[in-house]
């Protein structure tokens, strides 16, 4: 079983955006840190090490460390901003 740990970015998009997407998320991580990622929509990143993970309009940013077994979350915005 995987680690969370949310960057302090993450957590303050998780309070800013509402509140069923902020649950649907971190109830995904929860099902990402035990392995389960069948029904998500992931994809890797291109350019760069880490996942995308997508739940209606937001995407959230985040990496796997396999060696530590951490999953970190950098960030979750709109589709529009969280690229940047």
């Amino acid at each position: 079983m995987y680690k969370i740990v949310y960057k302090k970015k993450a957590v303050k998009a998780l309070a800013k955006i509402p509140t069923e997407f902020s649950e649907r998320f971190i109830s995904a991580f929860d099902a990402i840190a035990v392995g389960n990622t069948e029904g998500l929509s992931i994809k890797p990143l291109e350019g760069l090490s880490g996942f995308r993970l997508r739940i209606g309009s937001y995407r959230a940013i985040y990496e796997l460390d396999n060696g530590e077994l951490i999953v970190t979350v950098f960030n979750i915005g709109s589709r529009g901003d969280i690229y940047k």
